[in-house]
């Protein structure tokens, strides 16, 4: 056979599979089925193509394509599925097209508090949450504010999920942008109050430490693995809180990204009554008065008492006002990953920035975390491909290349906060000059949110003007009134449109009233 004459059909179904799987779903199913081929209907309709669909990739899918599924695959394949991913302003219309009798698991993009009216015993769709649904993943798109009420947030909404979703083992709830949505708050709920005999996966954020140990009264007795991310972290004596051992947790996953002076009256006493964990992940930031949280500690202290852990992740920060020097390795010691012959590599970063002021971070290695916070000048030459949000911190000036290393170093950064007092430059040159040409360009090519309430003038110059840095994506900026008026030579200035134009949320110290000019120069607003 002349290679030329060789058509898609003419391929055995073992390579024709091998194609199809390489593509989405929902792509093989809309270019596929119901093309009037036995063949390829059997192929099609295998289980690996229709038990789990995704419809929340929104560019690739059309209202043509969106109706054919609705109207004629849908309705044939939906005994088949057992997964839906879909955009809650896509749910209503989905689901009423069967009665996807083995559906078990649902994830919702852009759920919010709007979307509450279809977790409800009136809904269409009563059946599939009380009856069917085990796992339960939601995107929710409500951003916190001190505005918004976290006990009828957390009956109306989470308790409800509860009461609603009777077989539910797996809950997780995420946020779906860089806002964080309203967390869990049981403080002043009844002990009734977001109960589960059967849940085994929980991954949620809660406004307080206390919510954490609310959670593990026994409440949830089946709880095997948990995964939380804590607001702050306080120690209140007068709540009183269950003390048994936690036997059936197995992985255990908290996160606070707010320093708390309470770690050994708090995290510490809860690690120890989890004796039978296999995974153990932490993110902590710890002021502590007298010494950093070192690898001694961790092995000492809590990793001896866990002895069925295989798996330890984590990064801890520790501030101290007196820094115990005598057991404090050197700075490029402490830089210098080194091996735990059970839990792999780790290292160690430490800054002193004043007398008083000394910080040291621990952390597993590779860097397992979405956010870092505090680095200066001297951070260690390692990629962070996971870290979306940082801080940047320093009492020297951070020039030019310390930022480029940043750009290189953490290339899918999408938050930066930048707080240092210091002028970066003496020459004024360069701050009234737009083609400065003395450096290269910098390019953020993810950074959509930038903070600069904490800085010098010259950083929201180092960023703004374009001869030195590239935002395409920058969407919300943080920045003192008179020092975007002075950058921004009040409101006229070209050089520093380009990389304002895309910006949607401009956020000022105090409460402002956007005049006219603002509005023009800042056309996405």
């Amino acid at each position: 056979m002349n290679q030329s004459d060789i058509h898609l059909l003419d391929l055995p179904n073992e390579i024709l599979l091998i194609i199809m799987k390489k593509l989405d779903n929902i792509d093989v199913l809309y270019s596929l089925f119901g093309i009037n081929n036995k063949r390829i209907d059997i192929l099609v309709e295998d289980d690996v193509f229709t038990s789990s669909l995704n419809f929340t990739r929104i560019s690739s899918i059309t209202d043509v394509k969106f109706d054919r599924f609705c109207n004629s695959i849908l309705p044939r394949i939906n005994q088949s599925i057992k997964k839906l991913i879909l955009e809650t302003t896509s749910m209503e219309h989905i689901l009423l097209v069967g009665n996807y009798s083995n559906l078990t698991s649902l994830e919702l993009f852009n759920f919010g508090q709007i979307v509450y009216r279809h977790f409800t015993d009136n809904s269409a769709f009563r059946h599939f949450f009380k009856y069917q649904i085990t796992e339960l993943v939601l995107h929710n798109n409500d951003e916190y504010s001190t505005k918004t009420s976290l006990d009828t947030y957390t009956r109306d909404v989470y308790a409800h999920i509860m009461v609603l979703f009777q077989h539910l083992k797996h809950l997780t709830v995420v946020a779906s942008s860089i806002n964080e949505y309203p967390p869990l708050s049981l403080l002043r709920l009844p002990p009734t109050t977001y109960f589960s005999s059967i849940l085994t996966v929980l991954n949620i954020n809660v406004l307080e430490f206390s919510d954490c140990l609310f959670l593990l009264d026994g409440r949830l007795k089946q709880l095997t693995t948990f995964i939380v991310q804590v607001g702050y972290i306080f120690y209140y004596p007068w709540i009183p809180h269950n003390v048994d051992v936690l036997q059936n947790l197995k992985c255990f996953s908290l996160t606070s990204y707010h320093v708390t002076c309470h770690y050994e009256r708090s995290v510490f006493p809860l690690l120890r009554r989890i004796t039978n964990l296999e995974r153990l992940t932490l993110y902590l930031c710890v002021r502590n008065d007298y010494s950093f949280v070192n690898d001694t500690h961790l092995n000492d202290e809590i990793l001896l008492y866990m002895p069925q852990l295989h798996t330890f992740i984590f990064y801890i920060s520790t501030e101290t006002v007196v820094c115990d020097l005598i057991h404090l390795k050197s700075n490029d010691d402490m830089q210098k990953p080194f091996i735990n012959t059970k839990y792999g590599q780790m290292a160690y970063i430490t800054e002193s920035f004043y007398m008083f002021d000394n910080m040291c971070h621990i952390y597993s290695l590779p860097f397992a975390f979405t956010h870092l916070r505090r680095i200066c000048n001297k951070f260690p030459n390692i990629v962070f491909d996971n870290v979306t949000h940082l801080v940047a911190y320093d009492i020297t000036p951070m020039k030019h290349e310390f930022f480029m290393r940043i750009s290189q170093d953490f290339p899918i950064l999408k938050c930066l906060s930048i707080q240092n007092r210091m002028y970066q430059s003496s020459n004024r040159d360069k701050f009234i000059c737009d083609n400065y040409a003395a450096y290269s360009i910098i390019e953020y090519p993810h950074l959509i949110s930038l903070d600069f309430m904490c800085a010098h003038m010259d950083y929201v110059l180092q960023f703004l003007l374009e001869t030195q840095t590239h935002l395409p994506h920058l969407t919300e900026l943080n920045v003192k009134y008179r020092h975007l008026t002075a950058v921004t030579m009040k409101f006229t200035r070209d050089g520093t449109r380009r990389n304002c134009s895309k910006v949607k949320r401009l956020i000022f110290e105090k409460p402002a009233r956007f005049l006219e000019d603002i509005y023009q120069y800042f056309s996405s607003l």
